[in-house]
C-alpha cells in the first residue's frame, strides 16, 4: 500500500509541474506591448524647501505653563505689598541654575548643631541646603526645614512690568 501512495504522490507532483511547462507569454507580451505604446508623460520638478529658521525661545525668564497660575485673588491680596522683589544684586547659588520641579529632596543631617536638607539635582549630584539657602529659577529661599519637607518661597512676577509677588512651594522628601 505504501508503495502504491508513492507512485501516487510522484504522478501528481509530476502533472502539477507540466502545467508550468508552458511558454505561452503572450498576455505578458501583451500588457508590456500596451504600456509601451502609451506616450510619456511628464515628470513634475522637484519641489524646493526652504531652509529651516531656528526659533529662539525668549520666554525662559516668564512663568512655565506647566505650573500652576497664581490665582488672581492672591494677587490683588498681595498687591498692596509692593516691597515684594527679587535681589538681583546678590550673587546666584548653585541650585539656582535648576528648574524648582528637577530638584528633589532626599534626605536630612544634623552637623555642628545645625539641620541640612540633602537636595538632588537633576544630573544626579547631592547639595546640602539650609534656611536661607536658594534653589530654582525664580528666586527661592528656604524658609523652613524638616525631616519630611523643604518649605520654599519664591519670588515671581505678576504679570505686570515690575509687580512680583512671594509664591509658597514646598519639595517632599522622596526615595533614593
Amino acid at each position: 500500500m505504501g508503495q502504491r501512495l508513492r507512485h501516487a504522490a510522484a504522478a501528481a507532483l509530476a502533472l502539477a509541474l507540466s502545467a508550468c511547462s508552458g511558454n505561452d507569454f503572450s498576455d505578458l507580451d501583451r500588457f508590456m506591448a500596451e504600456k509601451k505604446a502609451r506616450p510619456g508623460g511628464v515628470i513634475a520638478p522637484i519641489p524646493t524647501f526652504k531652509a529651516y529658521e531656528p526659533f529662539a525661545y525668549s520666554a525662559t525668564r516668564l512663568r512655565s505653563p506647566f505650573d500652576r497660575p497664581i490665582a488672581v485673588r492672591e494677587i490683588a491680596k498681595l498687591a498692596g505689598n509692593s516691597a515684594i522683589k527679587p535681589d538681583l544684586e546678590r550673587p546666584k547659588e548653585f541650585l539656582e541654575q535648576f528648574t524648582f520641579d528637577s530638584l528633589s529632596m532626599v534626605g536630612t543631617l544634623a552637623r555642628g548643631g545645625r539641620d541640612w536638607a540633602l537636595v538632588r539635582d537633576p544630573d544626579g549630584g547631592i547639595h546640602r541646603v539650609t534656611e536661607g539657602n536658594f534653589l530654582g529659577r525664580d528666586h527661592g529661599e528656604i524658609v523652613e526645614l524638616t525631616d519630611t519637607y523643604l518649605a520654599v518661597v519664591e519670588i515671581v512676577s505678576d504679570g505686570t512690568s515690575d509687580g512680583w509677588v512671594e509664591r509658597p512651594r514646598t519639595i517632599e522628601l522622596s526615595g533614593m
